[in-house]
């Protein structure tokens, strides 16, 4: 698995406008949304110039991605101490899938917006790429025989956030038929 740090020096002055200019993108984003607020709003609601917040983000996709690595550490934490918990293999997969599920519902706007004002690779970004690493060795602790890569990304690829919002908004699935329609796709790979 990729662990996420955020261990580099910075300089105390730096460190408070990174801190306001999150808290104050916090703030916008919940009032009007991910997609209304622009970063000359934030620089402006912040009181920092714009080369200041440029200088911390260099768009509006890595401000999403500051925004996401705080959850995305304790969703990490949460799944190490899932799989301390021993138990079956399968156990742990489906219910890492479920949680992947889950918290991409529940970061839906950020990632979105990370999505598309990024590059638009979410599932290749290290914050999301163990993911798949993790869905791989679920799958080999229960030696699942096959191509686990494959079944690997086709598990990960409908965790992806433009996968969940196709489901949820274009196709009105609410959140149970999109973890159980997953769950259900995994059972028939294991069952062939």
């Amino acid at each position: 698995m990729i662990l996420l740090t955020t261990d580099k020096p910075v300089r105390a002055d730096a460190a408070r406008n990174r801190n306001l200019l999150l808290t104050t993108a916090t703030r916008l984003f919940r009032e009007e949304g991910v997609d209304a607020v622009t970063m000359s709003a934030i620089a402006q609601e912040a009181g920092v110039g714009k080369g200041t917040l440029y200088r911390h983000f260099s768009d509006k996709a890595e401000l999403c991605h500051a925004l996401l690595d705080e959850a995305m550490l304790g969703f990490q934490e949460e799944t190490f101490a899932q799989l301390r918990r021993g138990g079956e293999a399968i156990t742990h997969l489906r219910w890492f899938l479920r949680a992947a599920v889950y918290y991409v519902d529940q970061h839906i706007a950020l990632l979105s917006e990370a999505s598309i004002v990024g590059n638009g690779d979410m599932l290749g970004h290290p914050a999301h790429a163990w993911w798949r690493q993790t869905i791989i060795g679920l799958l080999r602790q229960i030696d699942v025989t096959g191509d686990i890569g494959y079944l690997a990304d086709t598990l990960y690829i409908m965790t992806d956030v433009r996968i969940i919002k196709y489901q949820r908004d274009l196709q009105g699935y609410e959140l149970d038929r999109i973890v159980t329609g997953l769950l259900n796709t995994l059972d028939a790979f294991l069952a062939r």
